[in-house]
């Protein structure tokens, strides 16, 4: 295998495959990125077993050939040459041997491990496929991700619950995410294809690798899945994943329904004001209590080691006194998702959970529940 090709192209698809190698491998073959070339492109291959990203791209190939090379190393040599320069890599001798990578005066020989051995993910058929626009994606990963359980025990609360949901007439495609202290969801419109998809459970990680690669995605992203896999494919960049085998809760019975007393915030100010007052608030429990009276809320802390902190914002809210409290992390977290000046909180009482709504956006819904404080 003889190769030349650009070296901003390289890195790029480099960077792209080598975040989903483990940096501690007890199968050595994993570590490395599988480099095949032939027809003018060049493609790349890293897996874990669990996530394989393969991505095309083009190249001068002055001879066929595969070779495997450490992928982390492969990508740092890479992002330490030249910009601009013409990346030379050649394997010098078949059966395993070294691969050499050059650019001008540089050169590098690597060992490499014999391409028989590396691991070929079989995706199996996968009959159901619609496409999404990329930033409809972004928008769904980073709307709910944040809400992921990472308790390795209730694994299959370890990923985002993508599903065709029906709300009377019309169907929406869901992501739902929980921990168990706070639910994050958020849908649009059923794309087509879409109406006959299987409930599945996105991993964690599959997400993270996914939500790297939109950032430098356009356009329309197509999604294959059967019931154990499922595969993003856009501009010659190919992620497939195993999913999640189990079954996720049916988190509509934690969605309350006659949450009656509404709170209406300002989304930016309430933000900040949590952030400020929660900066004395211990460790562990982050606790913030809201007082809202009419028109007003008043948020505390008190952190014995430490001291209190207040403060008073003005709300649109009519019904009667309520004390109740929250982790304040968790309210950051949901209140950064949100693109409208209105934040709205429909409460019970102090010991049930409250849902919360971006007022400007229907798509996003999140529960929280309440800490005592």
């Amino acid at each position: 295998m003889k190769i030349t090709v650009e070296r901003g192209a390289f890195l790029k698809a480099l960077s792209h495959v080598q975040s989903v190698v483990e940096r501690r491998n007890t199968i050595p073959i994993l570590s490395n990125v599988m480099i095949e070339a032939a027809k003018g492109k060049l493609k790349l291959t890293a897996t874990d077993l669990d996530i394989e990203i393969v991505e095309n791209l083009p190249a001068d190939v002055i001879r066929n050939g595969a070779a495997t090379a450490p992928a982390h190393m492969l990508y740092d040599i890479v992002r330490k040459l030249p910009d601009g320069a013409q990346v030379q890599a050649e394997l010098l001798t078949s059966e395993g041997g070294r691969l050499q990578v050059s650019a001008g005066s540089v050169r590098f020989e690597l060992a490499c491990l014999p391409k028989e051995d590396f691991p070929q993910m079989a995706a199996g058929a996968l009959p159901h496929k619609f496409r999404l626009e990329a930033n409809d994606l972004k928008q769904l990963i980073d709307k709910t991700r944040f809400a992921i359980s990472t308790e390795e025990t209730r694994f299959y609360l370890n990923g985002i619950y993508l599903h065709a949901a029906k709300e009377g007439k019309s169907q929406k495609l869901r992501a739902v995410a929980t921990d168990g202290h706070r639910l994050a969801r958020y849908e649009f419109d059923l794309p087509d294809g879409a109406s006959d998809m299987p409930g599945v459970i996105v991993p964690r990680k599959t997400i993270a690798e996914l939500r790297r690669l939109l950032d430098d995605s356009e356009g329309a992203i197509d999604i294959s899945l059967s019931d154990t896999k499922i595969q993003f494919t856009n501009d010659g960049v190919e992620l497939t994943s195993k999913l999640i085998d189990g079954t996720f809760p049916d988190y509509q019975r934690v969605i309350p329904s006659g949450n009656d007393k509404s709170l209406g915030l300002d989304s930016k100010e309430f933000a900040q004001a949590v952030d400020r007052v929660s900066t004395i608030s211990a460790d562990k429990t982050r606790a913030v209590k809201l007082g809202i009276s009419k028109d007003k809320l008043t948020l505390t802390v008190i952190n014995p080691d430490s001291g209190t902190a207040t403060e008073e914002l003005g709300a649109t809210y009519s019904a009667t006194p309520i004390e109740i409290g929250f982790n304040a992390r968790y309210l950051m977290d949901i209140t950064s998702q949100f693109e409208g000046k209105e934040v709205r909180f429909l409460l019970s009482d102090a010991g049930s959970p409250t849902v919360i709504e971006d007022a400007e956006d229907p798509r996003t819904l999140y529960v929280l529940m309440p800490m005592r404080v």
